[in-house]
C-alpha cells in the first residue's frame, strides 16, 4: 500500500522554501524577517512578566511568526486552473471570490480567490488572474499574443500534479521534487522579461499590475506576509531600521504599544496569537503586573538590539515604509492589520520581439507584513465596513496628519471605530465576530442541571467557554491600498468598449472546483460548537426544534 506524504506537512514545506527563496532573493525580506522576529521576541518577553510561566521556545516562536500569506499573479486561464490543481496537492482549496476590477477608486484588472486549508489553516495564497477584456481590442490582442507563447510549469510538474491526483498524494521524493519545482521554476523570480514596448504602454497607461503580468517568465512570488504580534511595534522598529523615524520617537511608539499590550493582552489574545497552547494551559498561567519599568527595559534592549549593524536597514536599497497601516484602528481586534514597506526596484533584461535586448528596473515586489484578529459575522463585517469608510474620510481630508502628528491620527482612528467592542466577549455578545464554544468542567460538573439554553448565559454564568475564531481570510480594500501605495498610482478604470461582468461562476468554470465561501465555514464551526456544548450539557433535547435544525444545517458546511 502506498504511504503518502502528509499534505499539509508539504505545505509547511513548500512555503519553508519559498520564505528561503524569496529572502535570497530579496535582501530586504531577508532582514524583515529578522525584525520581526526581534519584536515578537519583544512581545513574548513582556507577556512572560503579565505571565509568569509563559515561554515559546525557538522553534514555536519561528514557526508562529513564519509566513502566512503570499501572494502570485497569473495571466491565462489555462495557468490558473493548473496552479489551483498545483496547490491542492498541497491541501489548499479556493477560498472566496474577489473581484478587484470592482473596488471603486482602487480597481485594478484582476479577479482571484485565495487557496489555503479549509480547517486550522497555516498559509494561504492570494492568486490573481489577469482581465484580459478589461482592455481595449489592441491592447487585449497585444497581451494575450505574448502570454501565449509562455511556458511556466514544466512537463514534469503537470506530470506530478497529475500523479498525484490518480493515486490520491505524492510521496515524500515527488513531493520534494514539485516543491523544487516550484521555488526553482513556477514562483522563482529570473530578472527576465519580454516585450519592453508592451511593457512600457501598458506602465504609462497605469496598468502596472498587468505589466506584472503579462511581460514576465513565471508566476513570481509579489510578496510573502510574515505573522506579527504587534503591527505597531514592527513598523516602528521597520520605520527606525529604515532610517525614517529617529530613536526617540522609535522609543516613544515602542513605549506606547507595549504599554498598552500589557493591559490589551487577556488570556483570550494569548489563545488567538498562540495556537499551539490549549486553553487549559492558558488559564492555568497565573497572572501578574507588567509595570513601567518591565515596558522601559524592555524598549532599552530592543531599541539596542535595532541598532545593531545587521539591522541597519538604511544601508540597503529601499522606497521606504507605508504611512499608515490597512485595517481597524489598532484596539479593535476584527479581521486584520497590514502594512508593508514599498516595492523595491529591480533590475531587470528585456528581450523583445525582434531580439533586441533592454536593460532596465521593474518596480512590483513588496513586503507585507500582517496581524490576524477575530473572524466577523455579516453583521459585524457591515459594521467594520461603515467604520472603515469614516477612517478614511477622515484620512483624507488631512492625509498629511499621519506623519505630522501619529498620536492624534491613531485617536481619530480609534474614535471612527470606536462602535466596537474591544473584548471577545462582548464582541461575541454582539453577534459581532465568531467563535468556538466548550463546555466548562463547571457546566460538565452541573451533570444536566443546567436550565438556560442561551448561549450567551451559558458563557456568563460560566457553563462554557469562548474562543474566538482567526480570521483566516483576505480584506480587498486593504489589499487594495496597498497596491495603491506601492504602484504610486491610486486605481485603473477598463478600456474595453463595453466594460465586463466578472463572476464567481467565471472563476469557478476556469478552475473547474468549486470555490469555498469562508463566512459559511466559520459559521459552521460555531454552530457545530454549539451542538457539541448542548450536548455535554444535557441541553440538546431542550432547544428549539428550528435553531437545532438550523445550527445543524450550517454545520453541515464545515468538512469532518
Amino acid at each position: 500500500m502506498a504511504v503518502f506524504a502528509d499534505k499539509v506537512q508539504m505545505q509547511n514545506r513548500l512555503f519553508a522554501e519559498l520564505s528561503s527563496m524569496f529572502g535570497k532573493e530579496v535582501p530586504l525580506y531577508d532582514k524583515a524577517l529578522l525584525v520581526n522576529k526581534v519584536c515578537n521576541t519583544c512581545v513574548c518577553s513582556l507577556l512572560g512578566k503579565k505571565y509568569p510561566g509563559f515561554s515559546i521556545s525557538e522553534a514555536q516562536l519561528e514557526k508562529t511568526s513564519g509566513e502566512r500569506h503570499g501572494a502570485i499573479r497569473i495571466g491565462r486561464p489555462d495557468e490558473y486552473r493548473w496552479i489551483a490543481r498545483f496547490f491542492h496537492q498541497f491541501a489548499m482549496e479556493p477560498h472566496n471570490f474577489y473581484d478587484m476590477a470592482n473596488v471603486g477608486a482602487k480597481s485594478q484588472p484582476i479577479i482571484a480567490t485565495a487557496f489555503r486549508s479549509v480547517l486550522n489553516p497555516e498559509h494561504r495564497v492570494f492568486t490573481s488572474l489577469l482581465l484580459t477584456d478589461y482592455f481595449d481590442e489592441q491592447t487585449r490582442s497585444r497581451i494575450e499574443k505574448l502570454l501565449a507563447t509562455r511556458n511556466v510549469f514544466s512537463d514534469r510538474a503537470k506530470q506530478l500534479i497529475e500523479k498525484g491526483e490518480k493515486q490520491g498524494g505524492l510521496d515524500d521524493n515527488d513531493a520534494n521534487e514539485l516543491i523544487r519545482e516550484a521555488t526553482q521554476r513556477i514562483f522563482k523570480w529570473t530578472g527576465k522579461a519580454r516585450d519592453y514596448r508592451l511593457y512600457k504602454d501598458l506602465c504609462d497607461a497605469g496598468f502596472k499590475i498587468a505589466a506584472d503580468i503579462a511581460c514576465f517568465e513565471s508566476h513570481h512570488l509579489n510578496h510573502l506576509t510574515p505573522n506579527t504580534f504587534s503591527m505597531d511595534l514592527y513598523t516602528a522598529a521597520m520605520k527606525f531600521c529604515m532610517g525614517e523615524l529617529p530613536e526617540s520617537d522609535f522609543r516613544k511608539r515602542a513605549t506606547t504599544t507595549l504599554s498598552r499590550l500589557r493591559k490589551f493582552a487577556d488570556r483570550d489574545f494569548m489563545k488567538l496569537h498562540f495556537k499551539h497552547l490549549t486553553r487549559e494551559q492558558i488559564d492555568a498561567l497565573p497572572m501578574a503586573e507588567a509595570n513601567a519599568g518591565d515596558v522601559a527595559s524592555l524598549v532599552e534592549s530592543l531599541t539596542k538590539r535595532l541598532s545593531e549593524p545587521d539591522l541597519q536597514l538604511s544601508k540597503l536599497k529601499h522606497a521606504g515604509f507605508k504611512d499608515f497601516t490597512e485595517g481597524p484602528s489598532q484596539d479593535t481586534p476584527v479581521l486584520l492589520r497590514q502594512d508593508a514597506y514599498k516595492a523595491l526596484t529591480e533590475r531587470v533584461t528585456f528581450t523583445n520581439p525582434d531580439g533586441t535586448v533592454v536593460d532596465t528596473t521593474h518596480t512590483a515586489r513588496f513586503g507585507e507584513i500582517e496581524q490576524r484578529f477575530y473572524a466577523t459575522t455579516p453583521a459585524g463585517r457591515d459594521l467594520y465596513d461603515k467604520c472603515l469608510t469614516q477612517n478614511d474620510a477622515q484620512r483624507d481630508k488631512d492625509p498629511s496628519i499621519v506623519k505630522r502628528d501619529f498620536a492624534a491620527y491613531e485617536s481619530q482612528s480609534a474614535g471612527a471605530f470606536a462602535p466596537f467592542p474591544k473584548t471577545l466577549r462582548e464582541l461575541a455578545e454582539k453577534n459581532i465576530v465568531y467563535g468556538r464554544f466548550a463546555p466548562t468542567a463547571k457546566g460538565l460538573a452541573a451533570n444536566g442541571s443546567v436550565q438556560s439554553t442561551d448561549m450567551r448565559d451559558l458563557v456568563s454564568q460560566g457553563f462554557a467557554q469562548i474562543e474566538g475564531l482567526r480570521y483566516e481570510d483576505f480584506l480587498p480594500v486593504s489589499a487594495a491600498g496597498i497596491f495603491a501605495s506601492n504602484l504610486n498610482q491610486y486605481g485603473t478604470k477598463a478600456t474595453a468598449a463595453e466594460r465586463p461582468v466578472y463572476t464567481k461562476a467565471r472563476l469557478e468554470e476556469i478552475m473547474g472546483r468549486k470555490i469555498i465561501e469562508s463566512d459559511a465555514v466559520y459559521q459552521g464551526i460555531q454552530a457545530r460548537s454549539m451542538l457539541d456544548t448542548y450536548d455535554r450539557l444535557g441541553l440538546l433535547g431542550k432547544i428549539p426544534p428550528a435553531q437545532r435544525t438550523e445550527l445543524e444545517s450550517q454545520a453541515a458546511a464545515v468538512p469532518e
